[in-house]
């Protein structure tokens, strides 16, 4: 078999972070990938120059993780047609509001056998309201297996080699052994699971706790309040995962994808972030405003899945039982002060 192509479409910090691991692993593994890994680029103007063309000779992503050189290996392609032409396995890291429209001018391109990976952390939405997957959107418009990654990846830390975990969820063990070997670093290490679904969600659905965790730092509420709200939201995860995606195994919320990715973006990602800055704004901004004003093109992914959960527990009639995740989404739509989170958490399920 010939070696495998591996192109990634996005480069945004954690396109451009994972880039960093990928151009250095199909050097590794001459006998499974070929060497360059095409990166698709949204073409930019950076001081006067295209950030593809920066990213080319300088091999550095100036705009997305400044300081971090990329492995020559790196090619990056502002023409996503030309990016995807000829690839095997396609890496998926952009925001989820634009799958759909970057699915759409791809498709004719994609090659018999290819195969996707999603590290993007959100839901999207079924013509009647109700969340779907991420993965499952791109395998219904491109007709390809796609398998996910999720786990406690803060992209700055991942660029900068320090020590953490990530889960693949592979629907088969052959495919799930080539990612480890494509993925897998010294310092950014990989257990493969093969419960999908969970891992995908739990990616998804950590964004609207952050959101509450960052509240909570923007009213100065503590470590204490802090550690609450991640397990109240945790269970919320957990509960709400066994409600729409059946077939979840307990153990995966314990691997990097569950707990960990929960825990590291409720102290560090930028849903707490933007969350915090909301509270402090004291209402002269949305959370709109907000992302982009702090985030410099990047998108939240929490008050989105937010609106998407309120939906899903509003049909079934069951918003009492997620009161977490429903004052997420009902702060981020100024519809309750920040203030009111913790009243709705003293009389939490969990507590009864």
């Amino acid at each position: 078999m010939a070696p495998l192509k591996v192109c990634i479409i996005g480069s945004g910090n954690w396109g451009t972070a994972i880039a960093r691991i990928l151009g250095n692993n199909t050097v590794k593994y001459p006998n499974d990938f070929d060497a360059t890994v095409r990166m698709w680029v949204f073409e930019e103007l950076v001081d006067g120059r295209k950030l593809s063309e920066i990213i080319n000779q300088d091999h550095e992503n100036v705009k997305y993780l400044p300081g971090k050189k990329l492995p020559h290996t790196v090619l990056a392609v502002p023409d996503i047609v030309q990016a995807v032409t000829d690839a095997d396995v396609f890496i998926f890291v952009v925001p989820h509001q634009f799958v759909n429209r970057i699915c759409g001018q791809i498709k004719a391109a994609i090659k018999p056998g290819a195969f996707a990976v999603s590290l993007i952390k959100g839901l999207s939405e079924n013509p009647d309201g109700t969340a779907k997957l991420i993965s499952k959107e791109i395998n219904e418009l491109l007709n390809i297996g796609v398998d996910v990654l999720m786990g406690a990846n803060l992209a700055h830390e991942v660029a900068d080699d320090k020590f953490c975990e990530s889960t693949i969820g592979a629907r088969n063990a052959a495919t799930g052994a080539l990612l480890k070997k494509l993925f897998q670093s010294e310092n950014f290490r990989i257990s493969v699971v093969h419960d999908v679904e969970t891992v995908e969600v739990c990616g998804a659905l950590k964004n609207v706790v952050a959101c509450a965790a960052g509240f909570s730092d923007g009213l100065a509420y503590g470590d204490n309040t802090k550690a609450a709200i991640i397990r109240l939201g945790l269970m919320e995860m957990i509960k709400f995962i066994k409600i729409f995606f059946q077939g979840s195994q307990l153990p995966t919320f314990f691997e990097s994808c569950g707990v960990a990715d929960l825990v590291t973006t409720c102290y560090g990602g930028r849903n707490r972030k933007c969350s915090e800055a909301f509270v402090k704004a004291g209402g002269s901004k949305s959370i709109t405003q907000i992302e982009t004003e702090l985030l410099g093109g990047q998108k939240l992914q929490g008050p989105e899945t937010a609106a998407q959960a309120y939906k899903m527990l509003q049909a079934k009639q069951m918003e009492d039982k997620f009161p977490l995740f429903i004052a997420v989404h009902k702060i981020c739509t100024v519809q309750m002060k920040p203030e009111q989170l913790v009243d709705c958490l003293r009389n939490h399920p969990e507590h009864q």
